[in-house]
């Protein structure tokens, strides 16, 4: 993919947070990356955009937002709660030639596949603090996403792509690997950000698997999940007690005394196969 030179009439973006005033908030997990060339690199790992209608989170002043409209994607949708960022974003969509629409909103509560037509994709660096319930909220709908190209905490990044057995492998990595197959892309530096955060940030690419399962299993899946992994320590015949413990452990087939990080994907969906069989 081709990604086409930042228009020069554009003001720096170190100006733009000085002019409308957006210091990086904590409370909005707000860290801002101004790299331009960081920026490019993190639009490439979502492959070629030409007809995608992309909806960016929390653009802040609006970085990656001039990334996604130097790329061939159809449109940008950038979603902001911040009142200050959404004033800056909306300076940017008067030159972007009718591609960029604003919607100050609270990604928590707006249901992002309705902003904009298929092929849609979300391309974000999240914020921090709500960058988890965000993705388990897409993972309920991916059936409608071709990707998610999305920036966290490396450590919840890593925990996204673990594979069984290591120690970061848990609940959300369970949850993510059974919707979609995950790659972690790219690392990037504190110190790429404004202001640099205390740890490094990670870009993963999800695709949506082909396959989808109903929201009765996936509503199962987080029960069982949550109650596997709920005491890591324990065995699973007494994590999984409140959701039949033995029986159900007998009816998907699963030795009673493993312990969640040890279970694959396809095991932990037997376990939920069994527990909607038994709850009928």
């Amino acid at each position: 993919m081709n990604i086409a030179a930042e228009p020069t009439e554009l003001p720096p973006l170190r100006d733009v947070i000085a002019r409308h005033g957006l210091d990086a908030r904590r409370s909005l997990g707000q860290h801002f990356l101004l790299d331009g060339n960081l920026i490019g690199r993190i639009v490439r790992q979502a492959g070629d955009l030409a007809g995608r209608h992309v909806v960016e989170v929390g653009p802040g002043p609006g970085g990656l937002t001039r990334g996604l409209l130097a790329s061939e994607a159809s449109d940008v949708v950038a979603v902001e709660i911040d009142q200050r960022a959404v004033g800056a974003i909306n300076e940017l969509a008067l030159s972007a030639g009718g591609r960029l629409r604003v919607i100050e909103a609270d990604a928590l509560g707006t249901d992002l596949a309705t902003l904009v037509p298929a092929p849609r994709q979300i391309i974000a660096n999240l914020p921090y603090n709500i960058g988890s319930p965000l993705l388990v909220g897409w993972l309920r709908q991916a059936a409608l996403w071709e990707r998610f190209t999305l920036m966290f905490q490396e450590e919840v990044a890593e925990r996204i792509c673990a594979a069984p057995g290591s120690d970061a492998y848990g609940r959300l990595s369970v949850l993510v690997q059974w919707i979609c197959t995950a790659e972690l892309r790219l690392r990037i530096p504190a110190a790429a950000f404004v202001p640099p955060p205390k740890v490094v940030s990670a870009v993963i690419s999800l695709t949506p698997r082909p396959v989808q399962p109903s929201a009765a299993a996936f509503a199962a899946m987080e029960r069982v999940t949550a109650a596997a992994f709920g005491q890591r320590r324990k065995m699973l015949r007494g994590a999984l007690k409140s959701l039949g413990g033995e029986a159900l452990l007998a009816a998907a087939g699963i030795d009673g005394v493993r312990r969640a990080e040890t279970l694959s994907i396809a095991e932990f969906v037997r376990l939920t196969e069994a527990h909607m069989a038994m709850a009928a």
